[in-house]
């Protein structure tokens, strides 16, 4: 009786798809930088059409919470493109903790993961 053989890395093909789909995530993830930095200058130069009416402690409390969604944006963009380094090199997909192959439905729901499912319940 055959053993089966355990898939240890995904296809060129299998990568190819993964690259299109983080493409169109990088996309979409700078597009909502773009408007959360544009939000952000909106707030510094025109209060007053912005914030009519309200005080000036919570303009400044909604110019805060656009600047955490902006960093925290960009820790995804790069998360993104740390997905595509790996891609490049051949190694994504791979789990870092145990080196096994991460799941197709994983990736494909988060894209930029480097744990397995069961490397991060164990953490």
């Amino acid at each position: 009786m055959a053993k089966k053989r355990v898939k240890t890395k995904y296809t060129k093909a299998e990568l190819k798809v993964f690259d299109k789909m983080i493409d169109q995530k990088l996309i979409d993830a700078y597009k909502q930088l773009d408007f959360y930095l544009d939000s952000i200058k909106d707030f510094a130069k025109d209060t007053d059409s912005r914030v009519k009416g309200l005080g000036e402690g919570i303009a400044e409390v909604e110019k805060d919470r656009l600047s955490l969604l902006a960093s925290k944006q960009k820790k995804f963009i790069k998360h993104l493109e740390n997905a595509k380094l790996r891609i490049q090199n051949g190694v994504y997909g791979i789990c870092r903790e145990t080196g096994a192959l991460i799941s197709e439905e994983r990736l494909k729901a988060v894209p930029h993961a480097t744990l397995s499912i069961a490397a991060k319940e164990k953490k």
